[in-house]
């Protein structure tokens, strides 16, 4: 099955090879929905700035060159040289049909499935999440799901901050309080007043701080019982991680944990290439990369710290062994890192280092997902009242909390147990759908009034829109499978726009593959539900003057929430029956 941007885009591009030769084959049809035909096609404004042609007459030239019989029943050629699309009723029909019978939904597998690596989350052990950690978190989730609909092999990767220094300290501190109450009390959770008093501990005595600079040796070293303590930290700070990502709806389980750890037997092996190869250099003591095209303020080359100068390893050590490791061991062809954009310059290093060394080659290639930050109402980094890092799991209570709110608002009737299970879905939904519908580069601010309202682009008006949908086959007595078989009539224009906007869903999950932009979905789905609405104000479903006309809309009714719950759930939110 081929849907019309695919068929219209690949037809547009023939005909401008066959008018003005393959150099002009790449030529963007500039494809988009039209308020005067089905789609307009604007490529002949940019062909006929390089071309040196009026972009009517590159317009008429494409029209002449165009086979688009069964697709198309009108091509016109509009203004400067718009050329308007009008589909065959015919040809509308069956695709709506097929999108609709094939249970597929229009999601077309990808024609060269890949291995995908996406590392995003990426929590220290022994510290609690915060709102730091939401963004990669959401973002990572999404674009793991949407990759996975598309057919493609992917891995999860959390890179957690398990190993270095830090840990010296964390592991006095479980001495001191001894294993059993230690274990009790990270058991609880409090993740960050355990490493608050190691730290406190530290910075003000100096006995502690030289026995955990003793410690940071023996675990580096090997040393069993350091060994032991560690998993232990790494243990508890594990399934809390765990429980926080079941509240959160993310499909991140113990077995995607890759941290520092992992990594640390490969560093040597990877130093040791990286001078043999002529990258690695002595540079002030330490050994560094200069990857081609850094440079600092003064025009120097800018240094990647491979070794430090007392033997240890750094971050980028381990992504380099990290990157090294996913191609050249687990064959991966796209890796996708979900990290803050203050880590741009550090991951373009990295990247460029990994392709002077070879392990970076095409076809595969490495992807910065960089995001901005969650500002408050103050356009600050978002905290507390009191000033402090909001905690992930603080966020999710009040998330419930206000969600349970809005549903007792809105659907007094529901028992304790329906409201409670909605109130979830609605409030974390609406964390999750605030921080993907926006463009992911920028900030955005946490707002709780905007995120959950019933109105505007919000996960709770698009839940309400695919619960609407759900109440129609309710009040009609009518299963939602029996209208699956049925034929569509599109005679209405709102029935029309509405069946080109529910074969868009494919097109849409390939766009969001291809530029790692969640938001891209997230308006699809609000032009999808506004588009349902216009068409449930205006068409009649329940009481339609036919059984035909009956059937074909409560058809689109179905499949409208099909895509609407397919769509949410992969953004990593649920879409409740009843709201």
């Amino acid at each position: 099955m081929a849907d019309p941007v695919h068929a219209l885009s690949r037809a547009l591009q023939a005909a401008i090879t066959a008018a003005f030769g393959a150099e002009h084959a790449a030529t963007d049809p500039s494809l988009r929905r039209s308020s005067h035909a089905d789609y307009q096609a604007n490529a002949a404004m940019a062909l006929g700035k390089r071309l040196g042609k009026p972009p009517r007459e590159v317009a008429a030239a494409i029209v002449a060159h165009l086979e688009v019989g069964g697709i198309c029943r009108k091509v016109e050629i509009a203004g400067p040289g718009f050329v308007n699309l009008t589909l065959d009723d015919a040809y509308l029909v069956g695709e709506l049909a097929e999108t609709a019978g094939s249970g597929q939904l229009g999601i077309a597998p990808a024609a060269q499935p890949e291995t995908v690596i996406v590392d995003y989350s990426g929590p220290n052990a022994a510290k609690e999440m915060h709102v730091g950690h939401l963004r990669s978190t959401i973002i990572g989730d999404a674009l793991a799901r949407v990759l996975e609909a598309l057919g493609h092999r992917v891995i999860r990767q959390n890179h957690l901050g398990d190993w270095g220094t830090p840990f010296g300290m964390l592991i006095e501190h479980m001495l001191d309080l001894g294993e059993a109450a230690a274990s009790e009390e990270l058991s609880v959770g409090d993740l960050d007043a355990f490493y608050r008093q190691a730290r406190a501990k530290f910075d003000g005595d100096p006995a502690f701080a030289e026995r955990s600079r003793r410690r940071v040796v023996r675990l580096q070293g090997g040393d069993e019982q350091t060994l032991a303590l560690w998993r232990q930290l790494v243990r508890e700070s594990t399934r809390y991680f765990e429980s926080v990502y079941r509240r959160l709806g993310v499909t991140l389980t113990a077995a995607d944990f890759a941290g520092e750890s992992f990594y640390n037997p490969m560093l040597a092996d990877v130093i040791a290439e990286l001078t043999a190869k002529g990258l690695a250099r002595e540079s002030e003591g330490a050994l560094c990369v200069f990857p081609a095209g850094f440079t600092g303020k003064g025009g120097e080359p800018l240094p990647l710290i491979v070794r430090k100068q007392d033997g240890g390893y750094g971050y980028p050590t381990t992504d380099l062994a990290a990157i090294r490791h996913r191609l050249t061991t687990v064959g991966a062809q796209r890796l996708i890192y979900v990290v803050g954009a203050p880590q741009s310059q550090h991951f373009a290093m990295v990247f460029t280092t990994a392709r002077e060394a070879g392990w970076l080659a095409p076809p595969a290639r490495a992807e910065h997902v960089a995001f901005g930050s969650v500002l408050g109402a103050d356009k600050k980094m978002f905290k507390t009242r009191s000033g402090d890092t909001v905690k992930l799991s603080d966020l999710l209570d009040e998330a419930v909390e206000r969600g349970l709110k809005k549903v007792r608002e809105k659907s007094p009737d529901l028992d304790a147990e329906a409201a409670g299970a909605v109130a979830r879905a609605v409030g974390v939904g609406a964390v999750k759908y605030a921080d993907l519908s926006s463009d992911r580069i920028k900030d955005y601010v946490f707002d709780w009034d905007r995120m959950l309202a019933l109105e505007g682009n919000t996960a709770p008006y698009l839940m309400y829109a695919h619960a609407r949908v759900r109440s129609i086959f309710r009040k009609g007595g009518v299963a939602s499978e029996s209208a699956r078989g049925a034929g569509f009539t599109l005679a209405e224009p709102v029935e029309r726009a509405l069946a080109l906007e529910l074969l868009r869903f494919g097109a849409v999950l390939e766009d969001v593959a291809a530029t790692l932009e969640p938001h891209r979905l997230c308006g699809y789905l609000y032009e999808l539900a506004g588009s349902f609405t216009t068409f449930y104000e205006r068409c009649p479903v329940l009481k339609a003057e036919s059984d035909e006309v009956r059937r074909s809309r409560l058809a689109l009714c179905d499949l409208t929430a099909e895509v609407l719950a397919k769509g949410l759930g992969l953004l990593g939110i649920e879409a409740p029956e009843r709201m």
